[in-house]
C-alpha cells in the first residue's frame, strides 16, 4: 500500500516539477521585461494595488482549504455520493463568497485605495484600472478553487503541467503585447492578466466536468454540510487573515512609510520567493492528499512517516537551490534585471531564509487540516502570525529600515513552527523527540556543513558568470552528498540504493 502511494507521490511530484520549471523560467523572464517596460514606479504600483486586492481573498482561501480537505477525505473513504455533495456545496459557497468580496472590495476597499495608498497623482487613473481588473481576476480565481481542489484530490498532477504550458505561453504573449500596442501599459497589463485568469478558469472547468463524476454542478444545499464546511472554513479564516497580513498587509504598510519604489523591491524579492518556493510547494502538493487520505483510512503510522519525510525533504529540496542564490544574490539580480531597486538584495536573501523555515511546517499544517480539529491550531498559530503587522508597524514607526519587517517575519515563523509541532503532537500523537532528532537535527547539520565549500569559492573568486556556475555546481554536489550521508536515515539511504541498482539493472527487478 505505502509503496504504491510513494510511487504515485514520486510520479506526481515529477509532473509538478515540469510545471514548475516552465512557470519559473517564464515568470523570471517576464518579470525582468515587465519591470523595464512599466518602469519602477508603475511596477511598484501594480504590486501594491494588485497585492492589496488579494488581501480580500482571505475569505476564499479559508474555504479553499476546507474544499481541499473534504474532497480528499471523501475520496479516501470512497464515498461518491458525499463527494458529489461536498463539491456542489463548495461551488455554492464560493459563489456567495465571491459576491461578498466584490461588495467589500468595491466599497471599503475602494475607500482605502483612494485615501490611504501612496500613488503618484498622474498615475491614479491607471492604478484604478489595476484595482478593478485585479478584483475581477480575483473573482475568477475564486470560482476556480473547487475545480482545482478536485484535480489535486484525485492526484491528476499531469493536468497542472499541461495547463501550465498554456498559462505560461499566454503570460509570455502578454510581454510582447505590451510592446506591440501604444496603450497605457499599466492599464493594458491589468486587462491582460485578468484575461489569462479567465481562460485558465474555463480550461480547468471543462476538464473537471469531463473527467470527474462529482464535478458536474447541480444546485444542492444541505444545512448540516454547510455548517460543517463553514465551521472548518471559519477557523481557517483566522489563519488566512494572518497569512494575508504577513504578505500584503506588510506590503501596504511599506507603501505608506516608503512609497512604491520599496514595493517594487519587495515585489521582485517575492517573485524570487515564489519561484524558489515552488520547488517545495509542488512536492507538498503531491504529498498532501496522501496525508489526508491516510488519516481518513486510519493508517496513522503511514501518516507519521509522510509528515517526517515531507518536512525533511521539503527543506532539503529548497536548501539545495537556495544556497547558491543566497550567496550570489547580488550578481544574479544584476544579471537578471537592468534596474535593481534599492533594498532588493537584502529583501531577496531574507525571504529565502524565511521560506526555508516555513518549508518544514508544510506537512505539519496538512496534518492538522486532515484531522478537521483546527480550532486550537488556527487560534494559536494564526495569533502568532498576525503579530507581524503590529510589530512591524511599531518598528517602522521607530525609524527602522524596511527590511526589519522580514527579520520580524523570520522570528515569528520560528515560533510558529514550534507551536505547530506541539499542536500536531496533541492531535495525532506525533513524537516531538523523534521529529527533533530525525528532522530538525539533521537539517541543522546540513546547514552547518554544506555551505563551507561554496562560501570558500565565493570568497576566493571574483564576481563573474564562471563563479556563479562553479558555485551552483559545487553547491548542488556538496548538498547532495552531505544530505545523503548526514540528512537521510539508514532505511532511506537503503531505499535510494535499491532504486539506483534496479534502474541500472545491476540487480533483480
Amino acid at each position: 500500500m505505502s509503496y504504491s502511494n510513494n510511487k504515485r507521490i514520486a510520479k506526481n511530484t515529477a509532473m509538478l516539477y515540469i510545471r514548475m520549471i516552465l512557470t519559473m523560467v517564464v515568470s523570471l523572464y517576464t518579470s525582468r521585461i515587465i519591470l523595464n517596460t512599466l518602469g519602477v514606479v508603475d511596477f511598484g504600483i501594480y504590486n501594491v494595488v494588485g497585492g492589496f486586492v488579494t488581501m480580500f481573498a482571505f475569505f476564499n482561501n479559508a474555504m479553499a482549504s476546507a474544499t481541499q480537505r473534504f474532497l480528499s477525505f471523501e475520496i479516501g473513504k470512497n464515498d461518491l455520493k458525499q463527494l458529489r455533495n461536498v463539491f456542489s456545496m463548495s461551488i455554492n459557497i464560493h459563489l456567495l463568497i465571491a459576491l461578498l468580496i466584490l461588495l467589500f472590495a468595491e466599497t471599503l476597499g475602494l475607500w482605502f485605495f483612494k485615501t490611504q495608498l501612496t500613488i503618484p497623482q498622474d498615475r491614479l487613473i491607471a492604478a484604478k484600472w489595476v484595482f478593478h481588473f485585479s478584483i475581477l481576476a480575483l473573482i475568477v480565481n475564486m470560482l476556480s478553487v473547487p475545480y482545482n481542489a478536485a484535480i489535486i484530490a484525485h492526484e491528476r498532477m499531469k493536468v497542472f503541467a499541461w495547463v501550465s504550458i498554456i498559462e505560461v505561453s499566454l503570460k509570455l504573449l502578454i510581454v510582447f503585447m505590451l510592446q506591440w500596442f501604444g496603450l497605457d501599459k499599466l492599464k493594458f497589463y491589468a486587462v491582460l492578466v485578468f484575461s489569462v485568469s479567465l481562460i485558465i478558469r474555463i480550461i480547468y472547468g471543462i476538464y473537471c466536468s469531463r473527467n470527474f463524476k462529482e464535478s458536474k454542478f447541480r444546485f444542492y444545499w444541505n444545512q448540516q454540510l454547510f455548517k460543517t464546511l463553514a465551521n472548518y472554513a471559519g477557523w481557517n479564516l483566522w489563519g488566512n487573515v494572518a497569512s494575508v497580513i504577513m504578505g500584503q498587509g506588510i506590503n501596504v504598510l511599506l507603501n505608506i512609510f516608503f512609497g512604491p519604489v520599496v514595493n517594487a523591491a519587495r515585489g521582485i524579492a517575492f517573485q524570487v520567493r515564489a519561484a524558489m518556493n515552488s520547488f517545495v510547494q509542488n512536492f507538498q502538493m503531491a504529498m498532501n492528499p496522501q496525508i489526508i487520505k491516510s488519516y481518513a483510512s486510519g493508517d496513522i503510522k503511514y501518516m507519521h512517516q509522510l509528515i517526517f519525510q515531507g518536512a525533511k525533504y521539503s527543506f532539503f529540496l529548497l536548501f539545495m537551490i537556495s544556497l547558491p542564490v543566497i550567496l550570489e544574490t547580488e550578481y544574479i539580480l544584476k544579471l537578471w534585471l537592468k534596474t535593481v531597486p534599492e533594498h532588493t538584495l537584502v529583501f531577496t536573501r531574507l525571504v529565502l531564509i524565511n521560506i526555508l523555515i516555513d518549508s518544514i511546517s508544510g506537512p505539519l499544517m496538512t496534518a492538522a487540516q486532515a484531522t478537521g480539529k483546527i480550532k486550537l491550531y488556527q487560534s494559536i498559530v494564526g495569533g502568532l502570525l498576525i503579530l507581524n503587522l503590529p510589530v512591524s508597524y511599531f518598528f517602522l514607526q521607530w525609524g527602522y529600515p524596511p527590511e526589519i519587517t522580514l527579520w520580524i517575519s523570520i522570528g515569528i515563523s520560528i515560533n510558529a513552527l514550534i507551536a505547530r509541532l506541539i499542536i500536531v503532537r496533541i492531535l495525532i500523537q506525533i513524537e516531538i523527540a523523534c521529529f527533533l532528532s530525525d528532522v530538525i537535527l539533521r537539517i541543522a547539520s546540513i546547514c552547518i556543513i554544506t555551505p563551507i565549500f561554496p562560501i570558500i569559492i565565493n570568497m576566493k573568486l571574483s564576481e563573474s558568470f564562471f563563479r556563479l556556475i562553479l558555485l551552483c555546481i559545487i553547491s548542488l554536489l556538496s548538498s547532495a552528498v552531505i544530505i545523503y550521508f548526514v540528512g537521510l536515515a539508514n532505511n532511506e539511504r537503503a531505499f535510494i540504493m535499491r532504486k539506483l541498482i534496479k534502474r541500472n539493472n545491476f540487480g533483480t527487478p
